[in-house]
């Protein structure tokens, strides 16, 4: 689809609106946003198509639409979805050897691990390697209970954070700011970053790192205009 309108506004109910007529999700629901700020970022996003429509470079709708269309039906059960990745956290699974991977493992993940332990009065079990290792069924429903007080709107930016990083905890300690988006970025590719410095990294890896960390700062972004 080709650029259509000439004007881009947003109506008293922050919905989105080219030549003051709706946009629509897939869903056919009114493109309308909880807040100011993020309306105004979503129509910043349709005033710069110049050509044909692309939404690999319309995040921010993408986000919102998700929202909209897949989370709001059903918020429990997508945050269920979320809850899981409890079970096999990123943080729990650690190096063994070498010493240097361990500390720096040690390093970016245990203040995260001891705030989650503080923040919701919980045990997590932590291995080394990659063996499963079960988790307390306290902290899988208290983690669980966590994710799913939020609102669609947050749900649909905590769901790419959450499988970019592998990590529930990372994702709700930037939820509750406790710690910021660069840091939790860091955090999740220490491992990747540890095999890049021996071995290097070739062109399609650091493509593919390139996109990823694109679609984290779409949605650490969307979580910040809320």
């Amino acid at each position: 689809m080709k650029r259509f309108w000439t004007e881009v506004t947003i109506d008293r109910d922050r919905a989105v609106m080219l030549d003051a007529r709706p946009v629509r999700t897939p869903g056919r629901r009114a493109l309308a946003l909880p807040t100011m700020a993020l309306a105004e970022a979503v129509a910043d996003e349709w005033r710069a198509v110049s050509g044909d429509i692309d939404p690999r470079a319309m995040p921010l709708t993408g986000l919102a639409n998700a929202a909209l269309d897949i989370v709001a039906p059903d918020p429990a059960a997508f945050a269920a979805r979320l809850a899981a990745y409890a079970a096999s956290d990123l943080l729990c699974y650690r190096a063994a050897t070498p010493e240097p991977l361990v500390e720096r493992q040690r390093a970016a993940w245990d203040p995260t691990l001891d705030w989650v332990r503080t923040r919701y009065d919980v045990h997590v079990a932590t291995t080394g390697g990659v063996m499963h290792v079960a988790q307390p069924a306290a902290m899988l429903d208290r983690l669980g209970t966590a994710i799913g007080a939020y609102d669609e709107f947050r749900l649909a930016a905590a769901a790419p954070i959450v499988t970019l990083t592998g990590s529930l905890m990372l994702t709700l300690a930037l939820l509750e700011a406790a710690a910021d988006a660069e840091a939790i970025w860091s955090a999740a590719h220490v491992d990747e970053d540890w095999q890049a410095e021996l071995w290097g990294q070739d062109d399609l890896a650091t493509q593919t790192r390139a996109a990823r960390r694109a679609e984290y700062g779409a949605a650490t972004r969307f979580l910040a205009l809320l």
